[in-house]
């Protein structure tokens, strides 16, 4: 199936919203993409919307955990919003919600960064 990356800025946040699968054939391609964007304008925060993305393996994880560390080091937030429910276990699983914030939609994740 692959992955369906879409991303966008609103106020300084980088909506990055996935479809599709997140596994080690499609995780270097997101990274680029987010990295790139990241370099290109000026982004404080990250929002991840989860809500199409049907599969996700360690892979993954590793480059949201790698995202994560890199808006954070410049003092921003990443939140994570709208997560299918085989992501949201490993989500749980993983641990990743103690340190990521997660919100129910776009419009929260929007509002709890401070830019709605």
């Amino acid at each position: 199936m692959g992955l369906q990356v879409k991303l966008e800025v609103k106020h300084e946040v980088l909506c990055i919203r996935l479809e599709g699968e997140l596994d080690h054939h499609t995780a270097d391609e997101l990274r680029a993409r987010v990295t790139e964007a990241i370099e290109k304008q000026p982004v404080r925060h990250i929002l991840l919307n989860l809500g199409n993305l049907e599969f996700m393996d360690s892979s993954g994880l590793g480059v949201i955990l790698g995202r994560y560390k890199q808006i954070t080091s410049t003092g921003g937030e990443m939140v994570v919003c709208s997560i299918s429910p085989p992501v949201k276990r490993l989500f749980e699983m993983s641990g990743l919600f103690k340190i990521i914030r997660f919100e129910e939609n776009e419009d929260y994740a929007l509002h709890a960064l401070g830019v709605a």
